[in-house]
C-alpha cells in the first residue's frame, strides 16, 4: 500500500483515479480547496485543505505522501493556472525529505503526429482549446528542467469517460493510434495508467502516453 497524495480529485479524471488507488488498498489523501467536493467514503481516504497555487500549502499537504497525481485543472479559469501549478509543486515538493514522486496529468496536444509536428500546431486544432494545451506544453518543458522526480501522462487525443478494460499501449512523444488511425483511451483505463505508474515506475522523469 501506498499513501498517494491526489490534486484534482473531484474532476471527471480525478474522480477515476481516486477510485482505481483505493480499488487496490492504496490511501489516497485528496487535497483540494473545497473539502465538499469530495463525496467518496472510504476509510482509506482522507482530506486535506490545500491549494495547489502556492507551494508552501503544497510544501504542508504532500508531507508523508509516497507519490502525488496532479490531476489540477484550470476549468473555466486561467489556463496559466497549470503553469502557475507546476511551479508550486515543484517548489513545495523540494523542500520535502524525502521527496515524494510526482506524477502529472498532462495534456495530449503536446504529442507529435508527424517528427517535429505537435498536435497542436496543426491548422485544425480547436481555436478553444489552444489556450490550455499551450499552458499544459510549457508546463512539461518545466517539468523537464526541475530537480524532482517527476512522470507526466499524455493521454490520446480523445479521452472521455467509459468501460474500464485494463488494458492500454504506451507510447512516448508520438501519438499513439489504433489500426483505424484513430487516438482514444477511456477515462479509467487512463486512471489504470497511472496508479500503474505509481505503483511500478516505469517513466521516471520522462513523459508517456496511452491509448488503445
Amino acid at each position: 500500500m501506498k499513501t498517494i497524495a491526489l490534486i484534482g480529485g473531484s474532476g471527471m479524471i480525478g474522480q477515476r483515479i481516486l477510485k482505481e488507488a483505493l480499488s487496490r488498498g492504496h490511501k489516497v489523501v485528496a487535497i483540494v480547496r473545497d473539502p465538499s467536493r469530495i463525496s467518496e467514503k472510504n476509510p482509506n481516504l482522507e482530506v486535506k485543505i490545500g491549494d495547489v497555487l502556492k507551494p508552501e500549502s503544497m510544501a504542508l499537504a504532500l508531507r508523508g505522501t509516497d507519490a502525488v497525481v496532479n490531476s489540477h485543472g484550470p476549468g473555466k479559469g486561467d489556463p496559466k493556472e497549470v503553469i502557475t501549478a507546476a511551479h508550486a509543486l515543484i517548489e513545495g515538493i523540494g523542500s520535502i525529505k524525502p521527496a515524494p514522486r510526482l506524477i502529472v496529468v498532462g495534456g495530449a496536444a503536446s504529442l507529435e503526429i508527424a517528427p517535429g509536428q505537435q498536435l497542436l500546431d496543426t491548422p485544425d486544432f480547436p481555436a478553444a482549446w489552444k489556450g490550455v494545451a499551450s499552458a499544459h506544453r510549457d508546463a512539461l518543458g518545466i517539468y523537464r528542467k526541475s530537480p524532482i522526480d517527476w512522470t507526466y501522462l499524455s493521454p490520446a487525443a480523445f479521452i472521455q469517460p467509459g468501460t474500464r478494460t485494463g488494458k492500454y499501449r504506451t507510447g512516448t512523444e508520438q501519438l499513439v493510434r489504433d489500426a483505424k488511425g484513430e487516438s482514444r483511451i477511456s477515462a479509467e483505463d487512463y486512471a489504470v495508467a497511472i496508479v500503474d505508474e505509481v505503483e511500478k515506475p516505469q517513466f521516471s522523469r520522462k513523459r508517456f502516453t496511452v491509448a488503445y
